[in-house]
């Protein structure tokens, strides 16, 4: 089958089995962009009111107490509910609505990984440290992979999410796999393919991130949250990052300690399906809100000559969620621009601070109003490969033709 499959793959010259792009919501935009219609990060920063940049300490703290609130309420109907074969699919709406609102507490810690909570460090990472251990993430771990993340957006060696894979021929060696991605997709069909993909990703796509560095840049090789040494690389945790991760594994430590507690006490159902399952759920939440806000047919991945850091943050892209998930998640995925032009900007300021952006720098902000549901699928079956552009440095996403 193997054999024949490649025969199937290798039939076709690359004219015909690889077309430029699938356009999406934004309708090439992202790929009429060159570097020097990029402004400095003065330049917008210039035209954001100041008080965009503060951090009110009691404000940040309302956000949190209305999001632990809602969170308290959620789960207390949780534990109302027969622990019952009957009551499955109960159980999974609640793990949906759970996981939901929880995902605000995510978004809350990220704040603080980021100095835009509060003026008071001390406060901040304590806050920070104690909401992403409750959902199993390593604080100070994430804090810096994270850094990188924003650091290097769209960077197609040094970026730390959802790196693409890359079709050869294009001088990188460390990221090959294009290939066999693209053989993937033809074997199983688009419809198929698009589901593996979703299950990877939303599912599977967090853990094994954590774990084994997954969809990071080549650059960082195999590296893991938990542990900052061989056999794992240490080249995402230098000097003093070491140390920083084995305190987030206290962290970890203990929040796995109180859940096995939990289970001794109440039942391992009880446990699983309270907390387990809208941790699940917040995961893909995550996956979506990095994967979504990066990803598209439309949007490239840079080289070296090409990139730069506002390149980079202008090829984030922000998208509708509703009123709804906007308030439940503090507008990330809404404002997701400005977040990665300046991350110290509170949620409660990016609002203000997005419409500057659609008014002031039109031709490079990107929104794609394409439904998330549409765009998930989208991406799942469109977004296989990418290969170097003869022109420029700059990487764009190949898809098989139809066979």
């Amino acid at each position: 089958m193997k054999k024949s499959l490649h025969s199937k793959f290798e039939q076709f010259n690359e004219d015909n089995i690889f077309s430029s792009y699938l356009p999406s919501g934004l309708k090439g935009k992202a790929l009429n962009i060159c570097l020097d219609d990029i402004p400095s990060r003065r330049e917008v920063r210039d035209q954001i009111p100041k008080h965009c940049f503060t951090r009110q300490t009691g404000t940040s703290f309302f956000y949190l107490f209305r999001t632990v609130l809602i969170q308290f309420f959620v789960v207390l109907i949780g534990l109302s509910i027969p622990l019952t074969k009957e009551m499955v699919p109960i159980w999974f709406i609640y793990a949906l609505i759970s996981g939901t609102t929880a995902m605000g507490l995510w978004v809350l810690a990220h704040e603080c990984g980021h100095g835009a909570f509060s003026d008071n460090r001390k406060l901040e990472t304590i806050v920070g440290y104690c909401l992403h251990s409750f959902l199993l993430v390593p604080y100070f771990s994430w804090q810096r992979s994270h850094a990188v993340h924003h650091a290097f957006t769209n960077h197609i060696t040094d970026g730390e999410t959802h790196v693409p894979v890359v079709i050869s021929g294009d001088g990188i060696s460390e990221k090959k796999g294009g290939e066999t991605e693209m053989e993937s997709s033809l074997f199983f069909g688009k419809t198929i393919y698009g589901f593996i993909q979703l299950i990877l990703h939303l599912i599977l796509g967090w853990p094994a991130y954590l774990l084994a560095g997954k969809t990071g840049g080549p650059r960082y090789g195999t590296s893991n949250h938990f542990w900052p040494r061989a056999p794992f690389s240490n080249k995402l945790w230098p000097s003093i990052w070491a140390k920083k991760v084995w305190i987030s594994d206290w962290g970890i430590v203990f929040m796995l300690i109180m859940l096995t507690l939990w289970a001794i006490k109440f039942g391992i159902y009880s446990m699983i399906c309270v907390y387990f399952f809208p941790l699940i759920v917040v995961n893909i939440w995550l996956v979506i809100y990095t994967w979504l806000h990066h990803t598209d047919t439309d949007v490239p991945h840079l080289g070296a000559s090409q990139f730069s850091y506002m390149r980079g943050a202008f090829l984030s892209i922000d998208r509708p969620y509703g009123k709804i998930l906007d308030f439940l998640h503090h507008s990330i995925g809404s404002t997701h621009a400005i977040h990665h032009i300046e991350p110290t900007v509170p949620h409660y300021h990016a609002r203000v601070a997005t419409k500057i952006l659609q008014n002031k720098f039109p031709k490079v902000y990107l929104y794609n109003p394409t439904p998330i549901y549409k765009s998930l699928w989208h991406v799942a079956t469109n977004c296989v490969a990418v290969k170097k552009d003869l022109k420029i440095d700059r990487y764009i996403w190949k898809q098989p033709s139809k066979i």
